[in-house]
């Protein structure tokens, strides 16, 4: 079988290459400090976990175009026109990109109808689409794995094609699992689309097909496209969190090998791959062991002179709390300043889970006002507020559950279904079903659609009153009966035993 030649053979030959013409400058072998990506994330994100409700605009428009989508796919119901339809309804409605994504976000059962709205916006409605718009609809179309819709949307809008749609097409055939798709995608880029092959479009490929579970297919497009492709520190570290993702720990460290024997000097993201890699190994093998192995990987990068940081410490916290090992990850948190790193929202939120897991209310409501004052309010969302109560109600602690909930409505974020129909059955199963009924009302005023069931109460909180025993007066045939069956037990025992049926000494 064919194998691709290792990644240092590569390297060395652009070395050589290189230095075989001075009037070039030769690729730098000492990279600067990894750079933040050049492709920005993209905007498409569910609002489901914002606190924020959809709009009724953008409900109504979703609404509309669901059911031209259902009417376009059922052969009994006429179709619809969608241009005329939404000019003779919204004519009055002005488009812009987060009300785009807002209805895209809101219409999972509208299928090419939204494309059909994304062209009529741009011809009728005097929308000006953009990379960040056609990005949008990309990623709603991805989501189902409509592919052949998205290249004929691509080559009609081609002039407007940039790095964010096609960073989120690489990204949707690499989740959809169409490896070879995306690496079809990508060589035929320049031809069909316009986008030059560079460092960063490079680095879009490698990390859609690293993190999505193919860091093989990464490594190879990576060493095809070597020559004119110089790959750096940034493509190396996700070849690396590639397969460390996949829990392939010897892959990445053949890697890492290969890439300091080509000249790389990696920083300290590839070193807290390999660490969280070692991590999660060791918590499906051998708990225990957890703390040694993170503790070499460490002694490690003290000796390739390499410094911890934030990220680093985020990763021993969040392994510790999930094998609860809560009071080690506390003392770790407690030593980040000794290397001048400060807890991101990440390490915030896994230390209030695990404290809150381990009953440690008050420490975890501490954890938070922590978290505020360090300038990570925002991340304290609806999504993050009903992870602590699911934890408190898990650990029937429903009163602090309460508290939390009520620390959620106060700093603004409005409770949702899930939350709402979490704390009721709860409620309503610790035999309070005052303060059970109290909240039901309280969402159906809010219009959360919550319904109503019928919940059994735990026998440990249901109240039993217990029967008084009355001691009942024997009649005189009763006691003479009772009186004899004692004489005739006492007699019984003195009785001599048969042979056989006397236990041996």
């Amino acid at each position: 079988m064919w194998r691709q030649p290792p990644l240092r053979h590569f390297l060395h030959r652009l070395v050589r290459q290189a230095s075989a013409f001075p009037s070039s400058p030769p690729p730098p072998l000492l990279l600067r400090p990894i750079l933040p990506p050049i492709y920005p994330s993209s905007p498409f994100r569910s609002f489901s976990s914002s606190s924020a409700p959809p709009s009724d605009l953008a409900l109504s428009i979703s609404a509309e175009l669901v059911k031209i989508s259902s009417a376009d796919s059922s052969s009994s119901a006429p179709a619809l026109d969608l241009p005329s339809y939404f000019s003779l309804h919204f004519s009055d409605v002005r488009f812009n990109t987060s009300l785009l994504a807002e209805i895209l976000n809101l219409s999972h059962a509208a299928g090419r109808s939204a494309v059909d709205l994304y062209r009529w916006i741009v011809r009728d409605r005097s929308f000006t689409p953009s990379d960040a718009s056609l990005s949008l609809v990309v990623h709603f179309l991805g989501r189902r794995k409509d592919f052949k819709a998205v290249d004929g949307l691509l080559a009609e809008f081609r002039h407007i094609v940039g790095p964010l749609s096609f960073q989120a097409s690489l990204e949707r055939l690499a989740r959809a699992g169409r490896h070879t798709h995306a690496l079809r995608f990508f060589d035929s880029a320049p031809t069909e689309l316009g986008i030059q092959r560079d460092a960063a479009a490079l680095s879009s490929l490698v990390t859609a097909l690293a993190e999505h579970g193919f860091p093989g297919h990464a490594e190879g497009a990576v060493k095809q496209y070597a020559a004119e492709v110089f790959p750096d520190e940034g493509i190396c570290t996700a070849l690396i969190r590639g397969w460390c993702n996949a829990g392939k720990l010897e892959e990445a460290r053949r890697l890492m090998g290969e890439i300091i024997r080509g000249g790389f000097d990696l920083g300290t993201p590839a070193y807290n791959a390999i660490l969280d890699c070692v991590c999660r190994l060791s918590r499906k093998k051998d708990p225990l062991r957890l703390q040694h192995e993170a503790d070499k990987i460490l002694f490690e990068m003290e000796s390739a002179g390499i410094p911890r940081d934030a990220e680093t410490f985020r990763v021993l916290i969040y392994n510790l709390c999930k094998i609860r090992m809560t009071e080690d990850a506390m003392k770790t948190f407690r030593r980040m300043s000794e290397w001048g790193c400060s807890p991101d929202a990440e390490t915030y939120l896994a230390l209030i889970r695990s404290l809150y897991q381990a009953a440690r209310v008050s420490e975890g409501d501490e954890m938070i006002g922590w978290m505020r004052s360090a300038g990570f309010g925002d991340k304290l969302d609806r999504k993050a507020y009903y992870g602590f109560v699911k934890i408190l109600c898990g650990i029937e602690r429903v009163e602090h559950a309460m508290k939390v909930f009520r620390m959620m409505k106060g700093y603004g974020h409005a409770p949702g279904v899930k939350t709402y129909s979490l704390l009721i059955e709860k409620l309503a199963t610790h035999n309070q079903g005052d303060r059970a009924n109290a909240l039901f009302n309280e969402a159906v005023a809010r219009r959360v659609p919550v319904t109503p069931q019928v919940y059994k109460i735990d026998k440990r909180y249901a109240k039993v009153k217990k029967e008084k025993k009355v001691k009942k007066r024997l009649t005189f045939s009763e006691k003479m009966a009772k009186k004899r069956r004692r004489l005739k037990m006492l007699r019984l025992s003195f009785v001599k035993k048969p042979r056989k049926n006397r236990r041996a000494v």
